[in-house]
């Protein structure tokens, strides 16, 4: 039996890279940034901050949020013609 290759942030060397002047901390607003119901989003990870991170495979993808559930929202994304909910915290979320 082999072993699996990678984990969660394998390949993401370009996609998780912040520019370097926007390199450092990330300001307590964003960390503590709060949406409404159906606010459209779109997905961009903060690469300092693992915790609330969506699969990188949805990577820019813009969704809707659904909810909340605990500090972070439920986002609606379309992905492949099938509805997706992700969990994610509002570090990784940019409103349009």
């Amino acid at each position: 039996m082999t072993k699996r290759l990678g984990g969660f942030r394998r390949k993401t060397r370009s996609k998780l890279r912040k520019n370097y002047r926007d390199s450092g901390k990330l300001s307590i607003a964003k960390y503590l940034e709060e949406f409404k119901l159906n606010d459209k989003v779109i997905l961009k990870a903060e690469p300092s901050i693992q915790k609330g991170m969506y699969f990188p495979r949805f990577h820019a993808k813009p969704g809707v949020v659904a909810g909340t559930q605990g500090n972070c929202y439920k986002i609606k994304i379309k992905d492949g013609g099938k509805d997706k909910v992700l969990i994610v915290h509002p570090a990784h979320l940019k409103r349009i």
